[in-house]
């Protein structure tokens, strides 16, 4: 039996899907705050492709 949590597909209100979600849970991201500013240096972690860094880079574009 599974005790890890599933963290599901939104990464701060960002539908990112679950492994991307997952991998930046994990490597110790919890809002987009967190992320660096070099979101390509995200790409080597695991669950984390260019998809999700798209869609990470267009919420903090439009972000206030």
């Amino acid at each position: 039996m599974s005790t890890t949590k599933d963290a599901g597909p939104v990464f701060d209100g960002v539908k990112i899907g679950r492994p991307a979600t997952g991998a930046l849970l994990a490597a110790g991201y919890r809002t987009l705050s967190d992320l660096p500013e070099d979101l390509d240096s995200l790409l080597p972690l695991h669950g984390v492709g260019p998809k999700a860094v798209r869609l990470l880079r267009e919420a903090l574009s439009s972000a206030p």
